[in-house]
């Protein structure tokens, strides 16, 4: 119940947000967000200003650190240009892992007597990081992780996952007892407890920077100016043809950056619940239920229709949405009724749908991958300096 409210309040609140929320009680509370809003901006550059000067302590822990973020919440396609970059570095030599801070994860608990065997043990706090995957197997399952660390360390093996609050902490356990000797913060742009070697900063094409504001009347995590931070740019969601506007004003914010123009690219359909793969040819004349809860869902239904398929009904839910038995179970009844091939939805959805006994419907996810336009080049000279220092 708690859950669904606060689903049903981040929805309203985006609603407010965008402007599509309309009537007396939205204007008022879109114009306290709005003032709001400078008072975010004022304590992100205050924190900024804190970490350049010394007043606030940035951990060096001896080893490359490469951040992957964004400036604005959700919706950039973050994960799988993580998974490119973790996959790149360790097939060049380097020993690497992921820490992420677990979004919507369920704290796993443990009692006194397991803490204190793991105090003495030096293992890590479990309440602090969790090892997901150790680079040979995974640990935990997706409701204690957190859907995208469990899908990044389910792609890649021999690549260390770890989740976690505090990412010193995290840093600390995957170099002293992982013997990593490089990290990649996942969604670390703005986390600056931690030095970082590189920031990779994603922009979304078909929405950069929303409507320019800060949270919470905005998307933006800080001031847009702020991409001057960043080493190195992706266009997310591009098409090929150059990006040329928003490549001239990420020029302008960031003279130095390289800049990257890239899309997610489907591969394969993958079954849920057997080990059988389809290709993207099998959508065409199908009609299908499409299934997810994700930041920017139409991109999901567009690429299934570009296929072709039919997408009779798309079920969308909050972003990070953890599925009960009991709607999924409502849900393959409502395919049955509707006379559908299939229930389509997102990888990163598919990692929080339980398990289903029932066999009368397939579950089926989409698999994207990274496809870059331009950059290939400066992003494998940018891999190949990283991995010989």
């Amino acid at each position: 119940m708690a859950r669904k409210f606060l689903e049903r309040a981040e929805t309203y609140l985006l609603g407010v947000v965008d402007g599509t929320k309309r009537g007396t009680g939205a204007s008022l509370l879109r114009l306290t967000l709005g003032g709001l809003s400078y008072v975010f901006a004022a304590i992100v550059q205050f924190r900024l200003w804190g970490y350049r000067i010394g007043l606030l302590k940035h951990h060096t822990l001896g080893c490359q650190v490469v951040s992957v973020g964004n400036l604005t919440v959700g919706g950039t396609g973050k994960t799988p240009v993580v998974e490119l970059l973790a996959r790149s570095l360790a097939e060049n030599g380097r020993k690497v892992a992921i820490l992420s801070r677990g979004y919507k994860k369920k704290k796993k608990k443990r009692g006194f007597k397991q803490r204190f065997r793991d105090l003495l043990g030096g293992k890590v706090d479990v309440e602090a990081s969790l090892v997901v995957s150790d680079g040979k197997s995974l640990k935990v399952e997706p409701i204690f992780s957190g859907d995208e660390p469990y899908m990044l360390a389910k792609n890649l093996p021999g690549v260390s996952v770890i989740v976690g609050k505090n990412r010193v902490m995290s840093g600390q356990y995957a170099i002293r007892k992982l013997r990593c000797d490089t990290l990649i913060l996942d969604d670390g742009f703005q986390h600056l407890a931690l030095k970082h070697r590189l920031d990779i900063v994603l922009v979304d094409r078909t929405n950069p920077f929303d409507n320019g504001r800060t949270l919470p009347r905005g998307l933006l995590r800080e001031p847009i100016r702020n991409i001057k931070r960043a080493g190195f740019i992706f266009i997310t969601k591009s098409n090929g043809d150059g990006a040329r506007e928003l490549s001239t004003q990420l020029r302008e914010l960031n003279p130095t950056a390289e800049i990257s123009e890239c899309r997610h690219c489907p591969r394969f359909l993958k079954h849920l619940f057997k080990d059988v793969k389809e290709d993207l040819t099998w959508l065409k004349g199908k009609k299908v239920i499409a299934l997810s809860g994700i930041a920017v869902p139409a991109g999901f239904e567009r690429e299934l229709v570009n296929y072709g398929a039919t997408v009779v009904e798309h079920i969308t839910f909050a972003d990070h949405h953890r599925y009960s038995l009991q709607e999924i179970l409502d849900i393959v009844e409502h395919a049955c009724e509707l006379g559908v091939d299939a229930i389509l939805t997102t990888e990163k959805d598919a990692v929080r749908i339980p398990h289903l006994e029932r066999r009368d419907m397939p579950l089926i996810y989409l698999r994207v991958e990274i496809e870059m336009f331009t950059g290939q080049e400066e992003y494998h000279d940018w891999i190949r300096r990283i991995c010989l220092e």
